[in-house]
């Protein structure tokens, strides 16, 4: 062993002892290592920064772009608010939908991102049913990690061993290399996660209740809104056509536009309804009516109106991402003060329409408009979200006193969500054809995002894990040192020393536990990183392909079943899960066993050696 192996040995050990005691954080760990390898002479600078140029990291950091694109226009929520209702109160159905869900957007996004999605939706659903969350956490976890095992691009341990394979001088992995391998363990997983779900305790907090925000449901019935929304279409031989709101005098009539729904091009769209606006044939008014059944159906009959059924939920619930509501108080020095709610001109002072009073506990019934305000009073406003965020920066007169909770669930990019589908299957069918690289195929889908407003720059930067980019980069300089000086050979050697004369398949079982062992102490990435270059050698010095054995690596990198911080995604289950260390060990560790058993039967036969 020579001085400069000892050298690049003492970093990774140091490297590696760092990250157990997770002092400093992994990204300070890669940056120091940048620094200090070129002090052994084995590496120069530019050879230990060359990371920053390597495609898959490009690679890696545009897939969070396109992964932010899915968050931000619902494409990921949409998915997970399907499972409820195709689920219903079966617990059995829910863990196979929720596995199949995330498994498959991880597969083409960021698995902890994916994890962080369905963690609301999943505590969402078992409040709903009465089921225990602990019940469905840990399956979620698992599907996330058995995701990477689905595509080229789910984890970055996989791009990892096809670069190394590159480096090599061999062939990277296609899109769907891994997929024959993911798709058994992923119904091997849905399969033990029924039986070994039933194993964990139910732990339910017992916590007190907790104030979190009013709905806009519950709003609707403590201001009594049942019955009062309506969506109107304007028939083309109606009278409205043609003619501006401000002509209508309609809000005297106890009518108020809140939005207006016009087909357009691609969808269809909302307008915030204004004294210009200009009524066309076909448009889909929402209203709310202060006036008597009667007096309502002469109205439609009179402009020729068409009723269209409400969604379930009352007061346009489902447009909650484009029409929100706020609870506002009238402040003593307000230019509101004694002035009726008609007369305030609520709309053309805030873009915001009064639906609610309450004077302090009593709420108003009928005669809301005729109401003269007070200080102190309540008022609901309704109208677009970007109406009430502008209420919330400038009141002038008006303080906000409560949003619902639906202002959390916001999407930036609502109504998008078609276009961010369309880019994603562009994007794997460049990848899958082989047309471009994939980096060019993940860039290309980047600037589509930004083209058709799915994600902006902003929100584009901030999405990429910067922490995980330069972990890995600062790691790959390790690959090099090793094998200029004789460590990856030396690691070889050992491995093949270890298995004796035993047939490959042993080999390739030691590989997977070596990686997955060591994955419980340090990143799958930089587990990968370590373990491609001496796997690779391992079949040069045996004399079989180099494939089966770089598979392995991979896919032992995502078996990190076994401890709450194997990888992230265990980590963020730990707490709504109510988890203990041991649940994971108790459930993680078999499963481990069996995904190496498939892994070390399959490989072989799909990858000949």
């Amino acid at each position: 062993m020579n001085t400069d192996l000892l050298l690049v040995l003492g970093l990774l050990f140091a490297a590696i002892a760092m990250f157990i005691v997770n002092r400093p954080r992994m990204d300070a760990v890669g940056l120091l290592m940048i620094v200090l390898l070129p002090f052994t002479g084995v590496l120069s600078i530019n050879e230990a920064l060359a990371g920053f140029a390597d495609p898959s990291i490009v690679l890696i950091a545009a897939l969070f772009v396109i992964g932010e694109g899915l968050v931000r226009t619902g494409t990921a929520q949409r998915i997970g608010d399907l499972l409820y209702e195709k689920a219903g109160d079966s617990e059995t159905l829910l863990l196979i939908l929720v596995m199949l869900a995330v498994a498959g957007l991880g597969a083409v996004m960021s698995g902890t991102a994916v994890v962080a999605i369905f963690i609301p939706i999943v505590l969402r659903i078992c409040r709903n049913t009465g089921g225990a969350p602990s019940r469905l956490m840990m399956p979620l976890s698992a599907a996330a990690l058995i995701s990477g095992m689905l595509t080229l691009v789910a984890t970055a341990p996989n791009l990892v061993v096809s670069a190394e394979l590159v480096r090599q001088g061999h062939a990277g992995f296609s899109f769907f290399a891994f997929t024959p391998f993911g798709i058994p363990i992923l119904v091997l997983g849905i399969g033990y996660m029924l039986l070994a779900s039933r194993l964990l305790p139910d732990r339910r907090e017992q916590v007190g209740e907790q104030r979190r925000a009013p709905s806009l449901g519950e709003w609707a019935r403590t201001y009594d809104l049942e019955g009062r929304a309506f969506r109107l279409r304007v028939t083309p031989d109606s009278p409205l056509v043609g003619q501006r709101l401000e002509g209508l005098n309609l809000r005297q009539e106890g009518v108020n536009i809140l939005a207006i729904e016009r087909p357009g091009r691609f969808a269809t769209d909302l307008i915030r309804p204004s004294g210009a606006t200009e009524i066309q044939p076909g448009d889909v008014v929402l209203i709310d009516v202060r006036m008597t059944p009667e007096r309502m159906r002469s109205m439609r009959e009179e402009y020729r109106l068409e009723v269209l059924p409400l969604a379930e939920g009352g007061f346009f619930l489902d447009r909650s991402q484009q029409i929100g509501m706020v609870e506002a108080v009238v402040t003593p020095d307000s230019p509101l003060v004694g002035s009726t709610v008609l007369q305030a001109r609520m709309r053309a002072e805030y873009r915001l329409t009064a639906i609610g009073l309450r004077h302090g506990n009593t709420v108003v019934g009928p005669d809301l408009l005729e109401e003269t305000l007070k200080a102190g009073d309540t008022l609901l406003l309704t109208g677009f979200w970007a109406d009430i965020r502008r209420l919330q920066a400038d009141g002038r007169g008006l303080v906000i006193l409560n949003l619902p909770a639906e202002h959390a669930d916001l999407l930036p990019a609502a109504g998008r969500a078609p276009q961010a589908i369309a880019i994603l299957a562009l994007t794997v069918g460049l990848m899958v054809s082989g047309i471009v690289p994939n980096v060019h195929a993940a860039l290309i889908g980047c600037l589509l995002m930004g083209l058709f407003g799915c994600i902006d720059l902003n929100s584009a930067y901030r999405s990429i894990s910067w922490k995980s980019l330069v972990l890995i980069v600062g790691m790959l300089p390790f690959s090099v040192a090793l094998q200029r000086t004789g460590g990856v050979d030396l690691a070889a050697d050992a491995v093949v020393a270890l298995a004796g004369e035993a047939a490959p398949r042993v080999i390739l079982a030691v590989i997977f536990v070596i990686t997955a062992m060591l994955g419980l102490f340090i990143s799958n990435t930089a587990t990968a990183v370590l373990m491609a270059p001496v796997a690779l050698a391992v079949a040069k010095e045996i004399g079989v392909s180099p494939y089966p054995f770089a598979m392995t690596v991979a896919l032992a990198a995502s078996t990190a079943f076994m401890t709450p911080v194997s990888s992230p995604v265990n980590t963020l289950v730990v707490g709504p899960g109510n988890y203990t260390f041991g649940d994971f060990i108790k459930v993680g560790v078999p499963f481990s066993i069996v995904v190496m058993l498939v892994c070390v039967l399959l490989i072989p036969i799909i990858l000949p050696l």
